[in-house]
């Protein structure tokens, strides 16, 4: 909770401050007496004291486990939600506000914790990593609380000191362990450099994506829906049609949706939803917009969610329907006239894009390095329809291909 962390931060942060500063006094004390064997932490445990300390020691071992397993689901389901980070399927085994579980992650933990103990076999060997890891996250937080501050606009006197006394302990800290760097140390940049990567590819990539995406004013559109909706000759597709859009103004709509409905397969339908979903910092928002663009034909969802609230589309969308039918703003019942007699509801069908690395494109080196990296990530994350909680049965899935950088130059000559 909150609060409990407001109150404990403080304790734990200067409890671990004297802590560390006890075994370098007790290190400086003993110089020469001081082996590679030895641990200094229990070394400053009187005799009495050895078994009781390993208990404790065992115990908060067991409790920073756990802390780092619950902090790593929150940590990737939040970048998850700020596209920082390839999807994956994230559970919720209770209804608790922010209880989660990230089985995939689960299982890159188990692979690494069991790599680090196979490479460095004991765990002396393991200080040095575990040091400059320790230290790092240590150097981090300070660095974050300081900018979060900033912008909060807390007193510039007090933000300078705390960040001084903090940085001034964990920069000594951090160049003391740099001398452990070629002992184990280098494994701890090695995991985050790769974390990085990881993050930079899917950020850029993404940027590259949407700066692709063409959108259009959805009015030049909404005749043809309509007159698409009612033209018996096409078959139908689905009574209810939902499309997910990125597009954040309402007037707007994807150029690729269009071309889908209008052009792909033309998909008559008697009502069309655009779906989209906004994410803000207040972690645990969750309201709606509904925008009539046409009576009884062609609707818009806003979803304004919080960053840690997960997007279960397929339960929030049946949520609003439901409201709407309620306050008789939209009619969902079958078209179909020996359906609609029985007042029976009509189906719905979401629409989901899996976008592709056409064949047809001269990427220069480092573009075609990410694009194809971003790539063999997305293959190994989660789909959309099971990151939106889409059911499989409702879901059709359309490959897009995706062209950044057509060929040029290609001079063809017709022959005679």
């Amino acid at each position: 909770g909150r609060q409990n962390i407001q109150v404990s931060w403080w304790f734990v942060k200067a409890s671990l401050v004297i802590n560390y500063l006890g075994q370098g006094a007790w290190a400086l004390r003993n110089i020469g007496k001081v082996t590679g064997e030895d641990s200094i932490f229990f070394a400053l445990v009187p005799e009495w004291f050895y078994m009781p300390a390993i208990f404790i020691a065992t115990l908060a071992t067991i409790i920073a486990s756990q802390a780092l397993i619950s902090g790593s689901f929150t940590l990737i389901a939040e970048a998850i939600r700020l596209n920082l980070w390839p999807k994956l399927q994230i559970k919720h085994p209770s209804s608790s506000r922010g209880q989660l579980y990230i089985p995939a992650l689960n299982w890159m933990l188990m692979f690494g914790c069991i790599g680090v103990v196979l490479f460095f076999k004991k765990s002396e060997a393991m200080e040095a990593a575990y040091g400059m890891s320790v230290t790092i996250t240590m150097l981090m937080t300070t660095i974050l609380l300081t900018f979060y501050l900033y912008t909060k606009r807390v007193n510039t006197i007090l933000l300078v000191l705390m960040a001084g006394i903090f940085l001034s302990i964990e920069l000594s800290f951090l160049t003391a362990n740099l001398t452990k760097f070629s002992h184990g140390g280098w494994v701890t940049f090695l995991i985050g450099l790769s974390l990085t990567c990881i993050m930079l590819i899917w950020y850029k990539a993404k940027k590259i994506k949407n700066s692709l995406t063409r959108y259009a004013e959805i009015k030049n559109y909404l005749p043809i829906l309509k007159e698409l909706s009612n033209d018996t000759t096409v078959p139908k597709f689905a009574t209810n049609l939902i499309y997910l859009s990125s597009s954040n103004r309402k007037d707007h709509i994807e150029e690729k949706i269009m071309y889908s409905i209008l052009q792909r397969q033309p998909k008559r339908a008697d009502v069309y939803w655009f779906v989209h979903i906004e994410v803000v910092d207040d972690p645990y928002k969750m309201s709606y917009r509904v925008d009539v663009l046409e009576k009884e034909e062609v609707y818009r969802i806003t979803f304004i969610l919080g960053f840690r609230v997960p997007p279960r589309l397929n339960y929030l969308f049946r949520i609003v329907v439901e409201e709407l039918v309620k306050n008789g703003e939209v009619n969902i019942s079958s078209r179909y006239h020996s359906l609609m007699k029985q007042n029976i509801a009509g189906d719905f069908k979401f629409v989901v894009f899996d976008r592709f690395l056409s064949y047809d494109n001269e990427l220069p080196f480092w573009n075609g390095l990410i694009m194809q990296s971003y790539f063999i990530l997305k293959h190994m994350s989660t789909t959309e329809e099971k990151v939106y909680g889409l059911d499989y049965s409702s879901v059709l899935v359309e490959k897009v291909p995706l062209i950044v950088s057509p060929p040029k130059n290609i001079h063809l000559v017709k022959e005679t």
